[in-house]
């Protein structure tokens, strides 16, 4: 091999230092709120913006405040990004996931929870949220963002039992 085709080889001195993330663990709560009085069942989704002007759609959630329980955080979410407030009927399942942000690498743990609506005007004043919408559950799973939230969908006729 002539000495032009040879890889150049890189001192482990020329590199710039790397960045050390410091590991970060959160726990969020929210839910799939439906609403059983309409004929298509619809569940009030959050929509946000992301770098690339694309509006992704999922479930409402956010953050476990001192002293809640995870209910209790899950309604408050809801109520928070959508307006909704909410019944919680079960747990839908846990989602967890690693992120970056700025200086930390984040491990977010999301608990899920099935609720059923009590009132049903939304509203989209929570600043970090763009779009709410009720959205028919037969197009729940094209429009959801996520894998895992689509994931969660298949337990809820189960869940609900005779009510669905």
């Amino acid at each position: 091999m002539s000495a032009a085709r040879r890889p150049r080889l890189i001192s482990a001195k020329s590199l710039p230092p790397a960045r050390v993330l410091r590991n970060v663990r959160e726990t969020s709560a929210g839910g799939l709120v439906l609403n059983l009085n309409h004929p298509d069942r619809p569940a009030a989704l959050i929509g946000r913006y992301d770098r690339k002007n694309r509006l992704n759609w999922s479930l409402p959630k956010g953050h476990i405040e001192s002293g809640e329980t995870k209910e209790q955080a899950a309604k408050r979410e809801v109520q928070e990004e959508t307006g909704i407030i909410g019944q919680v009927i079960a747990p839908l399942g846990t989602i967890r996931f690693w992120f970056s942000a700025t200086d930390k690498r984040i491990q977010k743990t999301v608990h899920h929870f099935l609720m059923l609506a009590e009132t049903f005007e939304l509203n989209a004043e929570d600043k970090e949220i763009d779009e709410v919408a009720w959205v028919p559950y037969l197009d729940l799973k094209n429009r959801l963002r996520y894998e895992d939230e689509i994931k969660l969908l298949n337990k809820v006729p189960g869940l609900l039992g005779d009510l669905w």
